[in-house]
């Protein structure tokens, strides 16, 4: 029998080649030569890729016998997930590979900050000694502000730690009991930017992300405070830094990351107080290796059918057909659910499967609910082997329950959890119709049925007549397009829930308009990733 072919499209450590083992045709290729890419696609039942070679729509349509596309890294910007997903291939990525090295390059930044060391290197190479043109700061006493908490922000906390440093932390989702035991004094964002002597960010790069630093940030900020991005770039908004740093409103930044990369002709370049390095994150040796030797391990199981923990589109492994199209349904809802719960950090969740799904092995679905939860509110990309870790680090207790009955409909699966404020949040979802349509059927007690589509909007108000006029009105001036609506209420005049399904995103601020309009508890926008 022949041998699984693997291809190889860049270059890639020999410990790469080592942990896929004897057991496959192993094969080379320059993922930057097209038509040799395509060529070799033809045979290949893998492919390992690291940034440079594009897996695209074209690339996988060549590739009939392809059964996984790996990712020698953490970005996925360069494989055509959606495409993938549709031809049934698996895409796996290496999540946490470069986590010690991003969060070694984080305080890099911050020294090279607060000691002017590039600035002091180049002027002594020119011949200028220049002692007194580069007095810095010492970290010793000093607050740092870490903007997301997740396993780097955790990593940077702990070395930090040693400089003697107060650090706070601004992360929605991190419990009370968890930032106590990293040593960490959790704040608002507003108190983290006024009291930061240096900030650095570790956020996703969602709508909700982008630019949340930008001009009215700065102007909460020391004036002698420095901001360090390696994360995401559009997470500080480029156009306002260049302003605060040549208006003296924050003294000084470190950027790895940018809103375009290479950033050819970004006026940030030119300033003599931002430090500046190419997207070097995971640009170690270790780092390269563990990707390598990670992913080459997915191959493997992979090629061999069973579950592969940090597939980002499919479960894979042994899982029962009819389980398998509840798996992209929860984890939307799991998208829905930390959308709603967005008030309070997240302290347990119930992952309750009604129905005659019951009766089959539905742990799979207990990590796509996690995934989805954990999906646009952590930096790091979100597997089914971190979701529990993500949880377990941030004290969240998880639960799967099965229970045989379901009273209107076949099978519904609820995410429920408490949150650290005492409040409750529960979410359910179903598959109806032969083509398994998925629906939202519940919210928070309210029962609705409505499909689940890319941008919902979510409100809890005071039932009363005219409302549903004022935000129509508001969402029609703005331009958004409402395809779908459904209200539920449990008696009239007290609290009703409205689910709209939008065509757009809603701009910046339109919400706190519509929320104070009519007096909502609560308004949320839900953009549910793929």
């Amino acid at each position: 029998m022949p041998k699984p072919i693997v291809l190889i499209a860049e270059e890639l450590s020999p410990a790469t080649v080592d942990a896929l083992g004897p057991d496959f045709d192993v094969r080379s290729v320059d993922g930057t030569d097209r038509p040799a890419l395509l060529a070799a696609l033809a045979d290949a039942n893998a492919i390992l890729v690291r940034s440079a070679t594009k897996v695209d729509a074209e690339a996988i349509a060549a590739a009939p016998k392809l059964q996984v596309i790996a990712r020698a890294g953490v970005g996925l910007d360069n494989v055509d997930i959606k495409s993938a997903t549709t031809a049934g291939v698996m895409v796996v990525n290496a999540p946490t590979s470069n986590i010690i090295s991003a969060a070694e390059l984080t305080v890099g930044h911050i020294l090279s900050l607060a000691r002017h060391i590039p600035a002091a290197h180049n002027a002594l190479a020119q011949g200028q000694w220049k002692r007194s043109a580069y007095t810095g700061t010492e970290l010793y006493e000093k607050t740092v502000g870490i903007i997301g908490l997740g396993r780097i922000g955790a990593l940077i906390t702990a070395r930090l730690q040693s400089f003697g440093v107060n650090v706070i932390a601004y992360d929605p989702y991190i419990t009370s009991a968890r930032a106590q035991q990293l040593g960490v004094t959790p704040v608002s964002l507003d108190e983290l930017l006024e009291q930061s002597d240096f900030i650095t960010i570790h956020m996703p790069r969602t709508p909700e992300t982008i630019g949340m630093i930008s001009t009215p940030q700065f102007a909460k900020m020391k004036k002698s405070a420095y901001i360090v991005n390696v994360a995401r770039g559009g997470l500080i908004d480029e156009d306002a830094l260049h302003t605060a740093l040549t208006d003296g409103e924050i003294a000084g930044a470190g950027l790895d990351v940018f809103v375009t990369e290479p950033p050819v002709d970004s006026p940030l370049l030119a300033l003599p107080n931002v430090i500046v390095t190419p997207h070097l994150g995971a640009s170690t040796d270790e780092a390269q290796e563990k990707a390598g030797v990670s992913v080459a391990k997915s191959v493997r199981l992979a090629l061999a059918g069973e579950l592969v923990p940090d597939a980002v589109n499919v479960a894979g492994g042994v899982i029962d057909p009819y389980v398998r199209p509840g798996i992209p349904l929860v984890e939307k809802l799991g998208q829905v659910f930390s959308g709603v719960a967005h008030s309070s950090p997240l302290t347990s969740v119930d992952v309750e499967v009604h129905g005659e799904l019951s009766g089959y092995d539905v742990s799979v679905l207990k990590l796509a609910a996690l995934k989805g939860i954990f999906t646009n509110v952590v930096s790091e990309t979100v597997s089914y082997v971190n979701a529990p870790l993500l949880a377990e680090q941030r004290g969240i207790t998880v639960r799967l329950i099965t229970d045989a009955v379901s009273d209107e409909y076949r099978n519904v699966i609820t995410l429920r959890g408490a949150l650290a404020d005492g409040t409750q949040v529960s979410v359910s979802g179903t598959l109806t119709g032969t083509k398994q349509i998925e629906k939202i059927v519940e919210i928070n007690g309210y029962g609705v049925e409505i499909p689940i589509a890319q941008h919902h909007i979510v409100m809890i108000y005071t039932d009363r007549p005219g409302i549903v006029a004022v935000y129509g009105a508001e969402f029609g001036e703005a331009g958004i397009n409402i395809a779908g609506m459904q209200i539920a209420r449990h008696e009239a005049g007290g609290q009703a829930l409205s689910v709209l399904t939008v065509d757009s995103p809603v701009p910046d601020g339109l919400l706190a308009t519509v929320r104070e309009r009519i007096s909502a508890d609560v308004m949320v926008e839900i953009d549910i990733t793929e």
